[in-house]
């Protein structure tokens, strides 16, 4: 295969940047509405930004640290430092440039909503898919660059320095993902169950101090941190069979120079492009109707990408398979990122299943809402246990056919295969990442629409398009939450293979007790995560609830509508929270595997495997349970078991105030850990390899 032919995947980079840039000027010709809207969104707008910056200066100073390290750590190509730095400038810019686009949508989508919903979802859309293509830009275009340059048309290919790219994303993404999640929730969590629950205000109403900082949460939580957290999965996703095709072809097979080796190192860079393109054109096919299903509209899009992206996949494959010097055996490729893809969207169907108000599991917690916040909690911790069945079981029959398929396609392709898989999952992330960030900007659509008194038919519409969010979201984390499994364990074996190469024999036998260990260490991480995560949100809460309480006592006329909440005290104790309490969890992340690898790389191994199961397992359970909490809130507050006001919306507010940090703290974070955990370990390979004496 020609080299050049991997330079597609940059140019078609350039080509979804420069769509995203065109939908971002779409975006912002749209009618923003009127003064008291504009000045609603500015509010966020400057709250958003603030936080970022701030977030940012400490994110500048942990990666000139680790890159500071990686330089002085004997062993470690200094390239590497400079691949992290990459990494991470370019993950911290696709939440900035993302949020900034949903923090001026929301009002145009609040006003689009005057002209009926079709317009309505296509502002919030185009404003989602911004970021979608975005984050999928940046993703393959840096990491592309780093491949071609070291890898493909490298003297002597150096992996170990591109790993470094994807430590950078997911460190970043990691502190964005936990930083965000702590903001958001803090405050809402604080303006639900003082606003809601104790004041009996509605949601977003201008009464409640908290309303502002609950704005931009959604913003830098749900935008800002899920882009990250979307992009590192892309990266991690793209670079594991990258990773595996240099050890498979290059080290252990025909060399370098072989067919096999360049198909195997520039397949994932072009499918990941493919990606890019049809999600282009999955954008022409979101429509809705008035009255019309509006989460099938945005499925759609999604599925005309996915058929779209299966073909060009086939073609791809086929090609390889015909090349001279290659084996036909090799289309069997082709059936193992077919089986991640069809995995991807079993999980979905199973998230959608477990979170939407349309089945039966929703419906029985807000049934279950009726006795009170106890039996909510207890209907909801019981489905999202429930939840992790399924998609267990897919993951795994995936892993199966996936590796199955890539040694039927070369002997000892199996883990290659199942790198693939996980790549079919988010090959079109663009559209992906499109759907999830649409929901954040319904969400601010509803609230400017409620705190601009814009009508009760304005807030039908936009309050349809936030139950669609709250689902699409689920879903984009089911894609991200099964790509973590799969890629983890292919990255896994590339760590375990380079030990190897480098002459550090590593035994995973169960009867090595050092290894038992590192499995329950590992088994216990994503608990400890959790815990300092949400108990991170219940502290913030804790203050945000003081701070709201304090306001309706002391500042005459809020209930009137007389008196001005002081909204900037509210944003203040989120961001010092979020930026205060996202250091510790972080910083464990990384230095876990890096310490107990100097000590002994079988307990590491053991680690690494203890932490994916059980982070798998908690992300899934979490993610669910949050997710069906949410949804049986709105399914209530639709007019269902007594509507808003009642005993049983009581009760789900607070069921849905638990949800909120499992949903969009502590589960999304825990597939961004056990990947981090894995690229670490990777990326210091060298420096094991130099204390163990290889």
């Amino acid at each position: 295969m020609e080299q050049w032919i991997a330079w597609f995947a940059p140019v078609a980079a350039v080509i979804g940047f420069g769509v995203a840039l065109y939908l971002a000027n779409w975006v912002l010709k749209q009618d923003p509405g009127n003064e008291r809207m504009q000045e609603i969104s500015k509010a966020t707008q400057e709250g958003a930004l603030a936080f970022l910056v701030r977030e940012y200066r400490v994110l500048i100073v942990f990666a000139l640290v680790v890159a500071l390290i990686i330089v002085v750590v004997p062993a470690m190509p200094w390239l590497t430092a400079v691949a992290f730095l990459s990494g991470a400038l370019l993950s911290a810019g696709a939440g900035y440039f993302g949020m900034h686009i949903a923090t001026r949508a929301n009002s145009r989508t609040a006003q689009a909503a005057t002209d009926g919903v079709h317009k309505a979802l296509t502002v919030a859309f185009r404003s989602g898919l911004t970021m979608g293509l975005t984050v999928a830009s940046f993703g393959l275009g840096g990491l592309s660059l780093w491949i071609i340059f070291l890898i493909i048309n490298g003297d002597s290919p150096q992996p170990e320095v591109v790993n470094g790219f994807a430590m950078g994303a997911s460190s970043i993404a990691l502190f964005a993902r936990v930083g965000g999640g702590i903001y958001t929730k803090a405050a809402d969590v604080g303006a639900d169950l003082v606003g809601k629950v104790e004041a009996g205000i509605p949601e977003d109403d201008p009464r409640n101090p908290a309303v502002i900082a609950d704005n931009v949460g959604d913003n830098v939580g749900d935008v800002a941190g899920m882009g990250a957290d979307l992009f590192e999965s892309f990266v991690g996703s793209i670079l594991a069979p990258v990773v595996l095709a240099v050890s498979l072809w290059g080290i252990a097979g025909a060399g370098f120079d072989s067919i096999d080796f360049m198909y195997g190192v520039t397949a994932p860079l072009l499918i990941a492009a493919i990606g890019i393109i049809m999600s282009i054109f999955g954008l022409f096919a979101v429509r809705a109707k008035e009255g019309g299903n509006l989460h099938g509209a945005l499925n759609m899009g999604t599925y005309v990408a996915a058929s779209l992206q299966v073909v060009a996949m086939g073609l791809l494959f086929w090609h390889w398979s015909t090349r001279v010097g290659s084996d036909p055996a090799r289309l069997w490729f082709f059936a193992a990122v077919l089986a991640g893809l069809i995995a991807g969207i079993a999980i979905g169907k199973i998230t959608e299943y477990f979170c939407s108000d349309h089945y039966s599991p929703v419906k029985k917690i807000a049934e279950a809402s009726e006795t009170g916040a106890a039996t909510n909690i207890i209907a909801g911790l019981g489905t999202g246990m429930m939840s992790t069945a399924l998609p267990i079981l897919v993951v795994g029959a995936g892993i199966i056919v996936a590796f199955l398929a890539g040694d039927a396609a070369y002997d000892g392709g199996g883990i290659y295969g199942i790198g693939l898989a996980a790549l079919g999952m988010l090959s079109i992330t663009a559209i992906t990442v499109g759907v999830d960030a649409y929901g954040p900007v319904a969400d601010n659509a509803g609230g400017i629409a409620e705190m601009a008194h814009m009508g009760k038919d304005i807030r039908t519409i936009t309050d349809s398009l936030d139950s669609v969010g709250n689902t699409t979201a689920a879903i984009a984390k089911g894609f991200a939450i099964g790509s973590a499994g799969l890629t983890a364990l292919a990255l896994f074996v590339a760590f375990r293979t380079s030990l190897v190469a480098g002459g550090v024999a590593i035994d995973m036998s169960l009867e090595n007790p050092y290894v038992i260990v590192g499995l329950f260490v590992g088994g216990m991480l994503p608990f400890l995560f959790g815990a300092l995560t949400m108990g991170a949100v219940g502290r913030a809460a804790f203050s945000m609830i003081g701070e709201v309480r304090r306001q309706f006592k002391e500042i005459p006329g809020i209930m009137e509508g007389t008196g001005k909440p002081d909204y900037a005290a509210c944003v203040d104790i989120s961001t010092k929270a979020a930026l205060k309490e996202m250091v510790v969890p972080g910083a464990i992340a990384v230095a876990a595997p890096i310490v107990v690898g100097v000590i002994r790389v079988d307990m590491l191994a053991g680690l690494l495997a203890g932490a994916l199961v059980t982070g798998f397992l908690l992300a899934v359970f979490m993610a669910n349970a949050g997710g069906a909490w949410d949804n049986a809130k709105k399914y209530i507050e639709g007019g269902q078991h007594g509507g808003k006001g009642s005993e049983a919306h009581k009760a789900a507010v607070v069921g849905d105030t638990v949800g909120d940090p499992f949903k969009d703290t502590s589960g999304p974070s825990m597939n961004i850990l056990i990947k981090l955990m894995t690229v670490v370990s990777l990326v210091f390979v060298p420096l094991f390899i130099a204390v163990h004496g290889g």
